[in-house]
């Protein structure tokens, strides 16, 4: 018999979860009215954020980026689902802080052996401050984000487990 697949693990896994599901007395409105949009590091959990599973709606995509996507849910948990308040946490040793645009298309070009048609950008960085200061200047400059929203920048240090806050320069 082959082994098991991640994915084929997960399904058994749900399988069990699912005879003691907690989680239907749930709404999608976020108990506590806040957004995240942070990175998919595996480091950074709701744990670390002292949330529980219902508090915050958590968006993630490679390097915390506010992207028109990003835009467009933070959009739907405001006017739809209720947030009043969004983080914009990005990390320590994030590896789009260690490559560039050019290297990382490079890199996946050769080992897909194709010209990468999309994503258009990576949004590689390398300083992480100006990183979420610009994250946040694209919220706060978006005509569907209120200015009743309140919209901060973190930075997590994966070292420590301590968040910090980017003040706008």
């Amino acid at each position: 018999m082959p082994a098991m697949s991640v994915i084929d693990e997960v399904i058994a896994a749900n399988q069990i979860y699912s005879r003691t599901h907690e989680l239907r007395k749930l709404t999608p409105r976020p108990e506590r009215k806040l957004a995240v949009l942070t990175c998919m590091d595996t480091r950074l959990s709701i744990r670390t954020l002292g949330l529980k599973t219902g508090d915050a709606h958590i968006l993630r995509n490679a390097g915390g980026i506010v992207t028109d996507d990003a835009v467009r849910s933070l959009v739907v948990s405001h006017y739809l689902l209720g947030t009043e308040e969004i983080m914009v946490i990005n990390h320590t040793d994030c590896g789009l802080m260690h490559t560039s645009e050019e290297d990382l298309r490079t890199r996946v070009e050769n080992r897909a052996g194709t010209a990468v048609v999309s994503p258009s950008f990576f949004y590689a960085f390398q300083n992480i401050e100006e990183n979420v200061r610009k994250q946040l200047q694209k919220l706060r400059a978006h005509p569907w984000i209120p200015k009743t929203v309140a919209v901060r920048g973190f930075v997590y240090d994966v070292t420590t487990g301590l968040l910090r806050e980017v003040k706008d320069v």
